[in-house]
C-alpha cells in the first residue's frame, strides 16, 4: 500500500426494536488517526485498529491505534491485535477484544453479519481514481453477542469498504452517506464535495439478490445540526421531512446517526453520516482525537503480514 494509502471495512447494524446500533470499522492507514497523520503517513500497515462503537444504554468506544506487529492478513482473515474480521461460509464474523476509552474497559465478543446477497460494484469516488467505494452487502442480518449487560441483540446491517491512494482531505472537503433497507432491496447515496471544485452525486439502488439498479435520485433534504454543528445533508422524496430517530456519534469533523427518510415513496430508518474535511486537517483537532485513539506500537510475538 503507498504511502497515504489506507483500506477499511465498515459494517453497522440497528437493532430490531431500535433501541440499540453499533458500528466497526477495520483500518490499515488509520485515516481518522492522529498518529497515522503525525507519521507522514509513510506506513499504513504500521497504523491500524478496530475500531468499535456501541451505541445505546451502556455504549462504549474502542480505537486502539496499533503498530505493524499487530496486523495479519489472509484472502479471508484481517487480524489486528486480539480482534478480527473474518469471512466464514456466507457470513462475516468479527472477533472482539478491545480496551474501550475512556472507560478502560474490555469489550469482548463478537459479531455476525450474514448479507441477504454480495454485490460486485466498484464506485470510484474520484475521476482519477484515488478513492474506491466497494458496497459488499448493502442488506444484511446482524447479530451482536458482547460482555455488556442487554448487549445480545439481533437487527438489520450493512457492510461494505473503502480503499484509497490518498488522504481524505486531499481530495474532499465535505461528503455524507446514507444506507437505507428497503422492502425489496437498500438504497445507498453518496454525496460529496471535492477539493477541485466538482461534485459527487451518487445514488444506487440494490435487489435483495444483490444486483445493482438505477433508481431516482430524490432531492437533498438537510438534518438539524448536532451539538458540534457538523452540516447534515441527506436524501428524501420531496416535501417529505427527514429526521434523525436515533444520535450515534457526535464529533466535530464527523456524525453518525440513525435517520428516517423516505426514498421513492418508502418510509425507511438507515444509517447516515456526514464528514466535514476542512475541520478534520485542522491542526487544533489531532491533540484532541488523540485522547480517544491510544497508541500501541508493539505487539508480543507480532502477527507478520
Amino acid at each position: 500500500m503507498p504511502s497515504d494509502g489506507y483500506a477499511w471495512w465498515y459494517l453497522d447494524g440497528i437493532s430490531d426494536d431500535g433501541e440499540r446500533a453499533i458500528s466497526i470499522i477495520g483500518f490499515i492507514g488509520s485515516v481518522f488517526s492522529p498518529w497515522y497523520r503525525w507519521s507522514g503517513r509513510k506506513d499504513p500497515a504500521n497504523h491500524c485498529c478496530l475500531n468499535v462503537v456501541t451505541y445505546g444504554r451502556g455504549g462504549r468506544w474502542t480505537m486502539t491505534d496499533r503498530g505493524s506487529e499487530a496486523l495479519g492478513l489472509s484472502r479471508d482473515r484481517l487480524q489486528i491485535g486480539p480482534s478480527a474480521m473474518v469471512w466464514e461460509g456466507d457470513k462475516l464474523i468479527v472477533e472482539i477484544d478491545e480496551l474501550s476509552t475512556p472507560h478502560a474497559q474490555k469489550l469482548q465478543g463478537r459479531v455476525i453479519v450474514r448479507p441477504s446477497a454480495l454485490t460486485s460494484v466498484e464506485l470510484p469516488l474520484t475521476d482519477c481514481g484515488t478513492h474506491i467505494w466497494r458496497p459488499f452487502a448493502p442488506k444484511a442480518d446482524i447479530e451482536v453477542q458482547l460482555n455488556r449487560p442487554g448487549w445480545t441483540w439481533s437487527g438489520h446491517g450493512y457492510f461494505d469498504a473503502n480503499f484509497g491512494t490518498r488522504a481524505l482531505e486531499a481530495d474532499f472537503s465535505y461528503w455524507t452517506w446514507g444506507r437505507f433497507p428497503l422492502s425489496d432491496g437498500a438504497a445507498c447515496f453518496y454525496d460529496a464535495t471535492r477539493r477541485d471544485g466538482s461534485d459527487l452525486a451518487v445514488a444506487i439502488g440494490f435487489g435483495e439478490d444483490g444486483t445493482p439498479r438505477p433508481i431516482e435520485m430524490p432531492p437533498k433534504a438537510t438534518l438539524p445540526r448536532p451539538f458540534w454543528q457538523v452540516r447534515r445533508e441527506t436524501r428524501a422524496d420531496h416535501g417529505y421531512t427527514p429526521r434523525q430517530v436515533k444520535p450515534m456519534l457526535d464529533a466535530p469533523f464527523y456524525n453518525r446517526s440513525a435517520v428516517q427518510t423516505k426514498i421513492n415513496g418508502e418510509e425507511t430508518i438507515g444509517v447516515h453520516e456526514a464528514l466535514d474535511l476542512d475541520r478534520f486537517r485542522g491542526p487544533w483537532l489531532m491533540p484532541m482525537l488523540a485522547v480517544r485513539v491510544p497508541r500501541r506500537r508493539r505487539w508480543p510475538g507480532g502477527l507478520g503480514n
